[in-house]
């Protein structure tokens, strides 16, 4: 069911945000007072299940690639995953991770039920005479 699958999606992009808030917690340092990252991908998770648009899950299956290409990227990624900052931080960081895989893999679920749930177009009759006319 595609609703369920784009819940999934809200649910992914909701515990990418938690570890997000794990890592703040934890003493990660971020740019501003409030991690950019945590608030996009709430409001990422409120678009997707408002939104009735059949594209809606795109937009957590994009955040979710971009905060995992962000992850792998970083400087930091790879320690924060391995312990390296500690327990707290490494446990956070599995949370996002997981949090924003999830949504990807679950809005790309919910697109592909979408597009294969679209209405066909509707079969035009052949040209020409037919049987009995």
């Amino acid at each position: 069911m595609q609703t369920t699958s784009r819940m999934v999606t809200v649910g992914g992009l909701v515990l990418g945000a938690a570890g997000i808030g794990v890592l703040w917690a934890a003493g990660v340092r971020f740019p501003v007072a409030v991690p950019p990252g945590m608030v996009i991908l709430l409001a990422g998770a409120v678009f997707v299940g408002l939104a009735r648009w059949r594209w809606a899950p795109a937009v957590g299956v994009l955040l979710g690639l971009f905060v995992a290409a962000g992850w792998a990227i970083s400087p930091t990624g790879w320690p924060n995953l391995t312990g390296r900052h500690g327990a707290a931080v490494a446990a956070g960081q599995a949370v996002q991770l997981l949090g924003v895989l999830i949504a990807v893999g679950a809005g790309a679920v919910a697109l592909r039920r979408a597009g294969s749930s679209a209405r066909p177009a509707p079969r035009t009759p052949p040209a020409g005479p037919g049987p009995g006319r």
